[in-house]
């Protein structure tokens, strides 16, 4: 198993602009050489392409762990642990990479995980479980409470309250960096010496651990912005300082976020360009009637994530029906934009059952797997959750087969969105609908707002419907004026 030494495809340069909030590219590039080949443990259960991307764009080559042997022979190890506790360790115990792992820790050989790869550490986990894991670390694995109100899974950016002075996560105490899980180890007297940094959600948890030259964080450095590639340099390159964190001020808590969301489509001449446009109507009003151009895709994806965007999401509003799943234009930004934005990726639009142009049908869950393995953190389902939603009004049976609940049930709660477009509906009186009215005091009139997911079709489903499922919700206006 040589150094996979792959060349960035997407050049799409860094665009220009004086706000340099974030500043990734002031992180050292290296020749290429041995010294500078990380190995990564990928075992085939998730995407783990954020992560690559991270270690390539701080001048690393990548390694990928073959066999058992790969692992002894490394010289510095990322283990970014994705999927189900109880899965990941049945792949480790079969391939017998599990005991190469403890051997290589044993050595205290450079090791650094990454969110599950920190919880197969410990004892075990109450995961579909008990199950056992690799019992390095002393302590158990359990899922956050939500019988008080707390929403699980902690998805969102989170700050570190660092206990431990260690060289990875220097100048990171207070920042925020970002968190998807819904289990977590607890700290213990047990396990304290381990313990570089905790985080809060409802009680407090182990974020980061340290011993030596083994590290492992719960949190997504590959998402986590400019702090997270700081901590990433630190591990990967340890003779070095790394990238200097950006300022803040202290932070305790989940920190409220700001989401770039773009809606892209094809133009007259087939390019994939970002638009706007009011209740669906992208066009110029000028005699050429051209998509409005507001930029490309992945360049503004850039400049936002520079400005300070913590998270990008893109809306693909063209459909692209014709095309097998393979060459979906949307596949190719989501690869280029996961190769210069490290916030999170969010996509939607088209993601539901659908037949291409040579017959071939795809599933939604095809098509949301295709999307993740280029680069997606979440995909959001708008027009499908809401056929979803009615069925199940109608029937009050959830079949399990909806977009919806395939997607979730695969990747997990935390990676599905459900995108709703709310517009404003005036009626005379409430008893004209069931749904709560308010008064529009500008209008002196009553309304309501139903979902209209469906190119402007109201949907009889209230956007309040939606809690009842428990997903992350984004409401986008219809409307250039409206009232929340």
């Amino acid at each position: 198993t040589g150094a996979a030494n792959h060349p960035l495809p997407c050049s799409v340069g860094r665009p220009k602009g004086t706000n340099q909030r974030r500043r990734p590219a002031s992180l050292s590039v290296r020749a290429s050489s041995d010294a500078n080949t990380v190995t990564l443990l990928d075992y085939g259960a998730g995407n783990v392409r954020s992560v690559r991307n991270a270690i390539r764009h701080l001048g690393f080559n990548i390694r990928d762990v073959r066999s058992p042997e790969d692992i002894l022979a490394a010289d510095r190890l990322v283990f970014p642990g994705v999927g189900a506790f109880g899965s990941a360790m049945d792949v480790l115990n079969r391939t017998g990479m599990a005991d190469a792992l403890r051997e290589y820790i044993r050595r205290d050989r450079p090791f650094l995980g990454i969110c599950l790869g920190l919880q197969l550490l410990f004892d075990s986990s109450e995961e579909n479980g008990p199950v056992s894991g690799l019992g390095v670390i002393p302590g158990v694995v359990r899922r956050f409470d939500s019988s008080e109100g707390l929403i699980v899974p902690h998805i969102g950016w989170n700050a570190l309250q660092i206990t431990k002075d260690t060289q990875l996560l220097q100048g990171a105490d207070g920042h925020h960096v970002y968190f998807v899980h819904s289990y977590h180890a607890l700290p213990s007297d047990a396990n304290r010496d381990w313990i570089s940094s905790t985080c809060n959600y409802g009680e407090s948890f182990i974020s980061s651990i340290s011993m030596g030259n083994i590290e492992a964080v719960q949190f997504h450095p590959e998402k986590s912005g400019a702090t997270g590639l700081s901590i990433f340099e630190k591990f990967l390159s340890p003779n070095s300082s790394g990238a200097k964190a950006p300022a803040h001020r202290k932070a305790s808590k989940l920190a409220k976020r700001v989401i770039a969301c773009l809606d892209v489509r094809s133009n007259d001449n087939g390019d994939l360009v970002v638009t706007k446009g009011d209740q669906y109507d992208v066009r110029d009003h000028s005699s050429s009637k051209e998509v409005r151009n507001l930029g490309k895709p992945v360049e503004l994806a850039s400049q936002y994530y520079i400005d300070g965007a913590d998270e990008v999401s893109f809306l693909n509003i063209t459909g692209f029906r014709a095309f097998p799943l393979g060459d979906l234009p949307m596949l190719e930004v989501l690869r280029c934009a996961s190769e210069k934005v490290f916030v999170p990726l969010t996509v939607g639009g088209g993601i539901r059952d659908f037949t291409d142009g040579s017959g071939r049908y795809y599933s939604s869950l095809e098509v949301a797997s295709e999307y993740f393995r280029s680069g997606a953190d979440k995909i959001s389902i708008g027009s499908d959750a809401v056929f979803a939603a009615e069925a199940y009004l109608q029937t009050g049976v959830k079949t399990g087969k909806s977009s919806l609940e395939q997607i979730s049930r695969v990747y997990g709660n935390q990676a599905v969105v459900v995108s709703i477009d709310p517009r404003r509906v005036y009626v005379k009186s409430p008893d004209e609908v069931q749904f709560r009215t308010v008064k529009v005091s500008s209008k002196g009139m009553l309304a309501y707002i139903p979902c209209t997911n469906l190119r402007f079709k109201c949907s009889h489903i209230s956007c309040t419907f939606f809690r009842s499922i428990r997903r992350r919700i984004c409401m986008v206006p219809v409307h250039s004026k409206w009232w929340a």
